[in-house]
């Protein structure tokens, strides 16, 4: 009866040290999955050991019923382990990293539907809501510039077809026959006093070499008069002379100077501004007509409902162009008046200027040349100053 059952216990701890062996050489050559911080994952590993003690206890004997002696035959219970515990001890630590998981889960789900979002969510959201706000205001700018361009496109295949249509003889066009002849008037006065001052300013080039040329000669009289004693009368009245009309030359050379100076602000700003103003008055009446003449052919056409739409915008423009058309020619009418009032004003006074100092200067009345410079309010430069030429100025 010993022997068996010392033959029983020996069998037993055979299959035990069997299964043992089993199971330590197949989780030696289980992969061990490695996480990114280098240590392995505990839960997979328990697992797998689980499912292999599972599976164990099903095609072995039942193991709740033996124990394990740690100590040999007849040892003390106090080394005896019940297998039942080691599978105890893995059920309740994998509940609790299952019942760990469920409680995240949960959180989780909760926090989705009862809170907005986390933190770094926000942060997401919002980078990507600025993105597209971002996208959006590029994308109504370039629509914007695509509309200008288009506009302007649109506005100048119009002009373009209507100047050529008038060119040809094909397409009318509007004229203010009143407004159109002032309009030429003074593009023949602007012409007529360019040539005026390109005249004035070739004087002044020559007279001031003249009054350069007098004052050097004044200069060697002078020194001859001073190295010449058997002629120093002659050179010396000769040298005053020249430095008398050189005196004089100057003060007639500012009062040109002066009348340049006026007539080159009539012409080049004053009649200028008027002209741009005219320019622009006629591009609007350009506008105007090329409207006008898309009007009139949309009337002439079939009256559907695209059409009627189209009529309705073109009759719109035409009106938004006859305005400006209308205002312009307003600005023009009222500017050519006041150019014709200033023009009249500036050239009295500038003519008078010319002919007093002229006159003063070659009637050799220094006093009368002086006293027209003080009607005008016209000021030389010190005789100790360095007076550049007129071309220098310009």
């Amino acid at each position: 009866m010993a022997d068996s059952m010392m033959s029983n216990s020996h069998s037993l701890f055979q299959l035990h040290s069997s299964m043992a062996d089993s199971m330590m050489s197949k989780a030696a050559t289980m992969e061990i999955p490695i996480s990114s911080n280098g240590d392995s994952r505990n839960l997979a590993e328990d697992d797998s050991l689980e499912q292999d003690l599972q599976q164990v206890m099903v095609s072995g004997p039942n193991l709740n019923e033996t124990s394990i002696v740690s100590g040999g035959y007849g040892g003390t219970t106090e080394g005896i382990i019940p297998t039942s515990s080691i599978k105890d001890l893995r059920m309740k630590s994998r509940g609790v990293s299952i019942a760990s998981s469920q409680i995240a889960a949960c959180r989780l789900a909760h926090q989705s539907e009862d809170i907005p979002c986390i933190p770094g969510s926000n942060m997401h959201h919002g980078g990507s809501n600025s993105s597209m706000t971002a996208e959006e205001a590029t994308r109504g700018v370039a629509v914007e510039k695509f509309d200008i361009v288009k506009k302007w496109g649109l506005n100048t295949y119009k002009c373009t077809k209507q100047m050529i249509s008038e060119r040809f003889g094909r397409g009318s066009r509007t004229v203010d026959l009143e407004l159109e002849a002032q309009i030429e008037v003074l593009r023949e006065t602007k012409r007529k006093y360019e040539n005026v001052l390109h005249l004035a300013r070739a004087l002044t080039n020559h007279f001031y070499s003249m009054v350069q040329t007098q004052h050097a000669l004044g200069d060697t009289f002078a020194d001859l008069s001073q190295k010449s004693p058997e002629l120093r009368d002659e050179f010396g009245y000769n040298a005053e002379t020249q430095k008398l009309l050189c005196k004089n030359g100057e003060t007639l050379l500012g009062a040109i100077n002066f009348f340049v100076s006026s007539i080159n602000t009539l012409v080049n700003k004053t009649m200028e501004d008027t002209l741009m103003t005219i320019k622009m008055y006629e591009n609007a009446r350009l506008e105007f007509d090329a409207y006008r003449a898309d009007l009139e052919e949309l009337n002439m056409g079939p009256r559907d409902a695209v059409t009627m739409a189209r009529i309705e915008a073109a009759q719109q423009q035409y009106q938004i162009h006859k305005d400006k058309y209308e205002r312009l020619r307003s600005d023009v009418s009222i500017k050519l008046k006041f150019l014709e009032e200033n023009k009249v004003k500036v050239m009295h006074k500038q003519l008078l200027l010319f002919h007093n100092a002229i006159s003063a200067y070659f009637a050799g009345n220094q006093q009368q040349l002086e006293q027209t410079l003080k009607q005008f309010n016209i000021k030389l430069k010190p005789p100790g100053a360095d007076k550049p030429s007129w071309l220098e100025e310009q």
